[in-house]
């Protein structure tokens, strides 16, 4: 990640993509946006010293790497678009919408937020990387899949951890999963979008403006479907159930596709 060959990049043809203008400016604003939510996190699982110290010197520092590699790519093949300034207008927003009032009760509920989280961007990077015809950004994509899954499972054993002191029922755990992914969907990646298409347009209005960054997201959403890992976001996000043998047979599949479609 810190050896990026942006030399190799055909930057010619690499500019005639804008849908991967869009995916990549926006998943590197939430990235380095990171360094507001681990404070977050921090405050709410101070006490808990092997928590904070991986949020603090692995966590922070990946998810920021990830979003500085991102951020340079695009100022990389597109040079003209002001980063910064759709950065900060950004961060201006989503650093009210971030705060410990959105996280759940528990820590061990909170623990299964993250899951989710980590879901979402395990399977996003998983779709990137298939999209982007790119070699560059393909590899940039998959390197950081990996560590999103590997974050995915820390967050999973302190999950485990917290449950055997707070055993919490699965109807519990399947309401936090429940709330997470809902949230998802009208968070994050929209205002990031937002602001990544209103200094590409400079001038717009948001009323005057909206239909047009809509047929966007439509696009954008159409175009990742495609290649959207739809039974391992499924598993994934639904493993802190941990529900018995006897009992998936009956009911993983029907879960499984509600949480497909709202992840998706």
């Amino acid at each position: 990640m810190d050896q990026i060959p942006f030399e190799q990049i055909d930057v010619s043809e690499a500019r005639t993509r804008e849908d991967l203008f869009y995916l990549v400016t926006s998943a590197s604003f939430i990235e380095i946006a990171s360094d507001l939510y681990t404070s977050n996190l921090i405050q709410h699982f101070q006490g808990d010293d092997d928590v904070v110290q991986w949020l603090q010197q692995q966590w922070q520092h990946e998810e920021m790497r990830h979003g500085y590699s991102l951020r340079d790519y695009v100022r990389h093949v597109w040079p003209e678009f002001d980063w910064q300034g759709a950065y900060d207008a950004f961060f201006d927003e989503y650093s009210r919408m971030c705060t410990v009032d959105e996280f759940e009760p528990t820590r061990g509920l909170e623990m299964v937020a993250r899951c989710v989280v980590e879901t979402g961007t395990a399977t996003f990077y998983t779709a990137l990387s298939q999209h982007a015809d790119e070699p560059v950004l393909s590899g940039i994509a998959a390197r950081i899949r990996a560590e999103e899954v590997g974050h995915y499972k820390h967050f999973y054993q302190y999950f485990r951890h917290y449950s055997e002191r707070e055993s919490p029922s699965r109807w519990r755990v399947l309401g936090a999963i429940r709330r997470r992914v809902l949230e998802a969907r009208n968070s994050d990646a929209e205002v990031a979008l937002w602001h990544v298409y209103a200094h590409k347009h400079p001038g717009s209005d948001r009323r005057a403006d909206r239909q047009a960054f809509q047929a966007v997201l439509r696009g954008l959403g159409t175009a990742v479907k495609r290649h959207y890992p739809v039974n391992m976001a499924a598993k994934m996000v639904l493993r802190p159930l941990n529900l018995p043998a006897r009992v998936n047979q009956v009911i993983e599949g029907p879960l499984s596709r509600a949480a497909s479609l709202l992840l998706r």
